[in-house]
Parts: C-alpha cells; sequence; structure tokens
C-alpha cells in the first residue's frame, strides 16, 4: 500500500502525511494543492489504491461484492 501511495504522490499533487491501518481499512492523512477539491482528491486515492488491492487479493474484491449477504 505504502508504494501505491508513493506512485499517486508522484503522479499527482498528494502527500501523503500518514498512512495507518485499522483490522478492516485503511487511514491516510493527506495534503495537496488548493487547485484540487477533496472530492477529487478521494476519488484517486480510493480508485488507485482499490485496484491494486483488488489485482493483488482477488479474494477481497469477492469477500466484498462477491460474498455473503451482510447481516441485518
Amino acid at each position: 500500500m505504502v508504494n501505491v501511495c508513493i506512485e499517486i504522490s508522484e503522479r499527482y499533487e498528494i502527500n501523503f502525511l500518514e498512512i495507518g491501518n485499522d483490522e478492516d481499512h485503511v487511514h491516510f492523512l493527506v495534503q495537496s494543492v488548493p487547485k484540487m477539491t477533496v472530492t477529487r482528491m478521494v476519488q484517486i486515492i480510493k480508485s488507485i489504491t482499490a485496484r491494486e488491492v483488488f489485482a493483488k487479493h482477488p479474494e477481497v474484491k469477492k469477500h466484498l461484492w462477491g460474498g455473503t449477504p451482510p447481516l441485518s
């Protein structure tokens, strides 16, 4: 994940100040240029990191989108 974030930093003007994780999610503290909206920054980070995680760990995608339905 850190390598993916480094690639995002190099391609876009997004600096990852901190990267942390919990059991089932990741926390990012980021900084960017004023011309980029928060929505666009989140969209870039989520799409690229999701694509990389799903490519390297297809079981995650299956669990999230094709696994058992959530409990009510």
